[in-house]
């Protein structure tokens, strides 16, 4: 946002806009072609693609009238709060959806695993251990080996805890009003989330074809994939979040002191960073 707050209104409003409709239809396309492909109708998968490329294109264009609004002049201080307030209680959705997820892993590791190996369930599951990683009943999944932290995942903790330094380095830049080191420290940040993805992306056929681990191997498998592909899929929308804003900082958008656009993404990056942390820690490690 490169306008200053005397020469915006109090509060833009912006007119009426079709974005919203239009966004809607993409997604009831998305959704009800994905409820036909998974019922097995071949025409669903090519409704969802429509869909979601529907979806992408009508967020090009009303995040494009958000950054004309920006440098247009008519975002003031108080439009600022509210893309503050905004981004964080968004955030704070994120982490209760991450939270979810975790209290699932919580809740069948530690509740429900041991009272399925108490001396009662072992009369209905009688091949049953009660020991993690778990598989269930005896004969019922394919026997798999579990992911270790060794190599990729360490390395994806490493590569990601330097992009977290990287882009404090480019906001820390940008204030200090030196772009050039601003764009320097973003380009490495959005590199290193994509090698980031590239890495998961190659540790997921491996668990594949030399683990045999699948999102159908017992609850280890599908709290593992669940956990770790949602984290992937937000880094990806991290990684591009990021790339956005360093295509407009080398355009010239931002100033030192009004920049929530490249604040809003850097905070998104540095949540995706700590949910790794935990999610290496609990899923890897213990």
């Amino acid at each position: 946002m490169s306008s200053t707050p005397t020469q915006a209104p109090y509060y833009y409003v912006p007119e009426p806009s079709r974005h919203p409709i239009r966004a809607s239809l993409g997604l009831l396309a998305f959704g009800y072609g994905m409820s036909q492909w998974v019922n097995g109708s071949q025409w669903g998968a090519y409704l969802t693609g429509l869909g979601i490329l529907w979806v992408l294109f009508v967020l090009y264009q009303w995040f494009g009238d958000a950054i004309a609004e920006s440098e247009g002049g008519l975002n003031s201080v108080n439009v600022d709060i509210s893309y503050r307030w905004s981004m964080s209680w968004f955030i704070f959705s994120e982490i209760m959806f991450f939270g979810a997820f975790f209290s699932s892993l919580f809740y069948a590791r530690n509740i429900a695993m041991p009272w399925l190996g108490d001396i009662d369930s072992h009369l209905l599951w009688p091949n049953f251990s009660a020991v993690w990683p778990n598989a269930g009943p005896g004969g019922l999944v394919d026997t798999f080996e579990t992911m270790g932290p060794w190599p990729i995942p360490s390395i994806n903790t490493a590569i990601l805890l330097t992009s977290g330094l990287t882009v404090t380095w480019a906001h820390h830049a940008l204030r200090a009003n030196h772009r050039k080191q601003a764009i320097q420290g973003l380009a490495l940040t959005v590199g290193l989330g994509f090698i980031f993805v590239c890495l998961q992306v190659f540790e997921y056929v491996h668990a594949y074809h030399e683990l045999n681990l699948k999102l159908t191997s017992g609850i280890y498998g599908s709290t593992f994939f669940m956990l770790t592909g949602f984290h992937g899929f937000h880094v990806t929308l991290g990684a591009i979040m990021l790339a956005v804003i360093l295509r407009r900082l080398i355009k010239g958008h931002f100033t030192a002191d009004n920049h929530f656009g490249f604040e809003g993404a850097a905070w998104y990056w540095h949540f995706v960073d700590v949910v790794w942390l935990g999610l290496y820690l609990l899923v890897y490690w213990m």
